[in-house]
């Protein structure tokens, strides 16, 4: 694994999986398998983050291939010598001391995938008793919705009283204005002092659409939500894409995103370093 003093600028990349299939098989219940070429161990992302001077980085664990088994998130938390927290994927009606077991390994917060799963599972008791349990653990909630998945998932999402964040920009369809119901939820989440992930424009329902536009999206979450409360990822190594995705690119995205570099090094530093708990 690459030298972590070697790296020369604090960064946090907010959004990234990673797979070892070797070690931690692919869940039975996934019914999506990353091929070879979409997946990426632990010290290949090391590598990654060395080659573009990023110290730090928060693990999501996929519903793709591991579903609900947070085993290889946990073991490259665990390898990563603090460098790195996690997001587990957590199944309704987890015992107590599995979540505790869970926090213990530096985990943050937990996951919900509306894409996956629907945006009407939030409204079911077991998801709601989970809610609460997050609230216990000072724990995030992180949530991947899609078009107007937000709109009716906000009134749970909303009284369950603990922080959100939302992934890739809550993933609206770029070929459609500002006003979408989903992204105007979005964008009410950020008027409360949520929290949301720049990343994965190209998540965006059409995003490869000759009409689609992402800029207009990231500039009115960077207005409502404000550099304090914005962070930034890759989503690494960039599953289920129709093209190739490189990091260097992505990466490049936030300086015309924010060309202020105060602003930039807030999102890329001074905001998850603060909400993520790194030093």
């Amino acid at each position: 694994m690459p030298d972590p003093s070697a790296v020369t600028r604090r960064g946090v990349d907010s959004h990234c999986h990673v797979f070892d299939t070797a070690r931690f098989p692919y869940s039975a219940e996934a019914t999506y398998r990353p091929p070879e070429h979409e997946q990426g161990s632990v010290e290949q992302f090391s590598a990654v983050l060395a080659a573009h001077r990023l110290s730090h980085a928060l693990l999501v664990s996929p519903t793709s291939g591991y579903f609900y088994d947070n085993r290889c998130m946990v073991a490259a938390v665990r390898e990563g010598g603090g460098r790195f927290k996690g997001i587990a994927r957590v199944r309704p009606g987890t015992e107590e001391r599995a979540l505790a077991e869970l926090r213990d390994a530096d985990v943050i917060g937990l996951r919900l995938d509306l894409v996956t799963d629907g945006a009407a599972s939030v409204k079911d008791a077991a998801i709601g008793r989970l809610l609460a349990q997050a609230r216990e653990m000072g724990w995030l909630i992180e949530v991947q919705c899609e078009r107007d998945q937000l709109a009716e998932a906000a009134p749970r999402l909303r009284s369950a009283r603990v922080p959100v964040i939302f992934d890739h920009c809550g993933r609206p369809d770029a070929t459609r204005g500002l006003e979408q119901p989903g992204f105007q939820a979005l964008l009410e989440f950020g008027r409360e002092g949520h929290f949301v992930k720049l990343s994965g424009p190209f998540r965006f329902a059409n995003a490869f659409s000759p009409g689609a536009r992402s800029e207009p999206f990231v500039a009115a979450l960077v207005d409502t939500f404000t550099p304090a409360r914005c962070v930034w990822g890759s989503d690494w190594p960039f599953l289920r894409m129709p093209k190739r995705m490189d990091y260097g690119p992505v990466l490049a995205n936030l300086e015309r995103w924010l060309p202020d570099e105060a602003a930039r090094h807030q999102v890329l530093w001074k905001t998850p370093a603060r909400l993520f708990g790194f030093a």
